[in-house]
Order: C-alpha cells, then structure tokens, then sequence
C-alpha cells in the first residue's frame, strides 16, 4: 500500500486532519472535529493499526478525549477523560499532551493544573499518577502565562521525562512511579535564584532514540541579566544541563524538533521576549547541525518584513521520509512546510483558526 502522509492540527476551533501523498504536493483538508472548542494535544498512535487521539476541552462542558480508527475521517469520543479524585481539590482545565505506552492500548496524558494521567484500555478510562500529580512540590507550581500544564512527556525505557511550565523538567527512572526535579542548569529570569531547584518555565523538551541519554530544551530565556539559559542540552539524562544558545537572534521561544535520521540536527524558532514574535518581523526557523554548537538561518520562501507571528510549544513536528519536512502553525492561523529540512518554506493553510499543536506521521 502507498504510504500517506497524515497531519493532525489542533486549534482553538477543533481539530483538523490534512492527508497527502508521500511526495507532500497537495493536502488536502478534513474537519474541523470536535468543531468550536480548543484542541492543545494529538496523537497519532502507530502501534498497529493507527489511531488519532485528540484533546476536546470546553470550559463549560469538560475535558473529553477524541478517537479516530480511520486516519481522522470521522472521531468519536472515548469512554471518559482524565479527572482528579473527588477529594482532590484540583479540577481539570485543558490537556496539554497525550503520548504512547508501552502496550498497545497504554497511553499518558499531561493536563492543567500540572499532572499526569495513564489509560490502560485507549482512553475509556483513566488513574492519576500520584508521584508526581501529588509530589511535594506540586502544590508550590505556578502557572506560566499558557496555565500551569504538563506539556511534555517523553520515555525511554524506564526513564519519563516531563516538562511543566512553571515547574521545570521532572525526571522518573523507574517507570513513572516516582519522580525527582531535574534541573541543574536550567535558569529562570523571573525569580530571585538564577537556578533554582524547581520552577522554571521549561516550554518543550526533545529527544532522539540513536543518542541515548542526550534531550534538548527550549526553556524561557530572552532575559537581557541572565542570557543564554532559553535553549539548553543535556548528554545525561536530563541530570544536568548545559547551554547552546550562543549564535541565536534570540534564545525565546517555543518548539524545538530534532531531525528524525540525524540526532545532532535540532530545529528551533526563536522569538522576541516581549512581542512573542519572529526577531525583526522577519520569520526563520535555525537549525544546528551539531548539536547545538553552530546555528543557521532558514528563511528560503518566508516574508521578508512584516510579519509577527507566534509559533506555540507543540506547533512545530517533522515527517520521517528519506528528505523530511518540517512543519509549524501559527497563532494566526498558517500552516507552513519546511522541504528538505526546511530548505524550502511554502504555506500550505492561511485562513486556519489560531494553531496550538502540529503532528505528523507517515502511514
């Protein structure tokens, strides 16, 4: 069977599914599912036959978790969605990240106010995962200017790694049953301490399987007495952490995607601090192609001035054939492709709804 390529799109109006051949000419569009409430999460689930998983969280009717068995030609929802006990004290406000387990049918979910959640059955229900939804620091978080969510998870074996804005990165080497603050490294410029040891408003952490033990971070930097601390590398886990935003028009921003055949290659897009737009009103994605220690510019197809758009966290994702793509929405609503690892930009969808999250596979 012909491989397709299939792109979930999740924005503040629902969930849309854009589907194309492998040689990327033309996509064409599906949707919006779940129309008129905010989509911050996908997950497009390859273990046998693929699914879609989407987030669906209406503040008046709740946190409900979608489900597509057709590569997103019609969804339903799942039996429930994640929720705190009833004598927690916490309530669900969004879902930020949804992730595969190790059986089929396992999944995690990140949500807001910061915790985890694991389904064993494909969403029809759900149990917290109290070390660290009810570790000891996570009544001391604070939400970020996006709320206080857990963002990313990311496992390798029986290490998980989680990003919470504003909590830092949290790391589990057993399975995700406890959980330490891992953070050696990781500044912040909004509080006292340059480095402290929980707190820091981490916005996406990546990972590549060939580089066992290496992740990369885009934290918030952009702080003019504390620079360089916005985009950061570790080569031990995640135990400590070391900088590599020096060549960088700016080290804010949020997505950062490692190359899917080359983990020393690793995107990101950087903004000004304070307009959360591209530098200059000029749009580049950089990319380093060893490891974070030089950068350059691709700007190949982008305006040239004027515009001032906003990339998210979990905007940004890259295909996996033989010359990738990259591609990233915006919050006005563009959805961009990068040719031959971003060599090439083109806007494949201009008149979207504001863009929170991008994925892509190949199926």
């Amino acid at each position: 069977m012909t491989k397709r390529i299939i792109l979930c799109i999740g924005t503040k109006k629902g969930l849309f599914v854009a589907e194309a051949s492998k040689a990327r000419r033309k996509f064409e569009l599906r949707g919006p599912f779940g129309s008129g409430v905010a989509v911050y999460a996908a997950l497009i689930d390859m273990r046998g036959t693929p699914r879609i998983f989407a987030s669906s969280c209406n503040a008046f009717f709740g946190m409900k978790v979608l489900h597509s068995t057709d590569l997103g030609k019609k969804f339903k929802e799942t039996n429930s969605a994640p929720a705190f006990p009833k004598d927690d004290g916490r309530a669900l406000a969004n879902i930020w990240s949804l992730e595969a387990g190790d059986n089929k049918k396992d999944l995690w979910c990140g949500a807001e106010p910061a915790s985890l959640f694991r389904s064993s059955d494909g969403g029809d229900s759900w149990e917290m995962v109290p070390g660290i939804s009810n570790h000891e620091h996570a009544r001391q978080w604070q939400p970020g200017n996006g709320g206080l969510c857990m963002h990313t998870i990311l496992r390798d074996g029986n290490r998980v790694h989680l990003g919470i804005s504003t909590g830092g990165h949290y790391l589990s080497e057993d399975g995700g049953n406890t959980f330490s603050a891992a953070n050696k490294g990781v500044g912040a410029g909004f509080v006292p301490d340059p480095y402290p040891e929980f707190g820091q408003c981490v916005h996406k952490i990546a990972s590549h399987p060939d580089a066992p033990g290496r992740l990369y971070m885009q934290n918030h930097g952009g702080w003019e007495d504390r620079p360089g601390i916005g985009v950061l590398r570790s080569d031990d886990h995640g135990h400590t952490w070391r900088s590599i935003a020096e060549g960088l028009p700016s080290d804010f921003g949020f997505p950062i995607v490692v190359h899917p055949h080359d983990p020393d290659t690793v995107y990101v897009m950087p903004h000004e601090p304070m307009t959360r737009a591209c530098p200059g009103g000029s749009p580049a994605v950089w990319r380093s192609e060893s490891g974070g220690e030089s950068w350059s510019r691709l700007a190949k197809g982008f305006p040239k001035k004027e515009s001032f758009f906003t990339v998210l966290r979990d905007a940004m994702d890259i295909d996996d054939l033989k010359s990738p793509a990259l591609y990233f929405g915006t919050t006005t609503g563009q959805l961009w492709i990068g040719r031959d690892g971003g060599e090439q930009w083109s806007c494949l969808f201009d008149s979207l709804p504001p863009i929170n999250c991008v994925k892509i596979a190949v199926v």
